[in-house]
């Protein structure tokens, strides 16, 4: 949730006085809030999946292009929302401009996130089993 949520954020804050077209009256905050509530309940299902992938490479590579594909597209979502629907965007431009705004924030949140839940998950484990010996 919190790393949805940062990735929706920090990425698209720029566009956050901007008017929705979807819903005059929601606030930026608002609808990053459940953006990443809805993603962080797919996610989570997702991640249980992946979690019995062995191999930590591939389990890796699959959680987080999972990651930065929800997370793209709630900011492909809230750029057509806030910006493009007001306007005269080609989808190229759509696309070039999402991806101009979200790829660094994105990318460090994702990773960060990523690494969290791989060796966390890993370091709680080992905790685990030493308190339980």
């Amino acid at each position: 949730f919190i790393t949805t949520f940062l990735g929706i954020y920090t990425s698209m804050f720029q566009l956050s006085d901007k008017m929705s077209s979807v819903c005059l009256k929601c606030s930026f905050f608002a609808e990053s809030l459940i953006y990443s509530l809805v993603t962080s309940i797919f996610l989570t299902i997702i991640f249980l999946i992946t979690s019995k992938i062995k191999n930590n490479i591939i389990r890796f590579s699959i959680e987080f292009l999972l990651l930065i594909c929800c997370i793209f597209f709630w900011n492909y979502s809230i750029f057509v929302d806030r910006e493009s629907s007001w306007s005269t965007y080609l989808f190229d431009e759509e696309i070039y401009y999402v991806i101009s705004f979200s790829f660094p924030s994105v990318l460090i949140v994702a990773i960060i996130a990523i690494l969290i839940i791989t060796y966390g998950m890993n370091n709680l484990k080992w905790l685990i089993e030493k308190n339980s010996n």
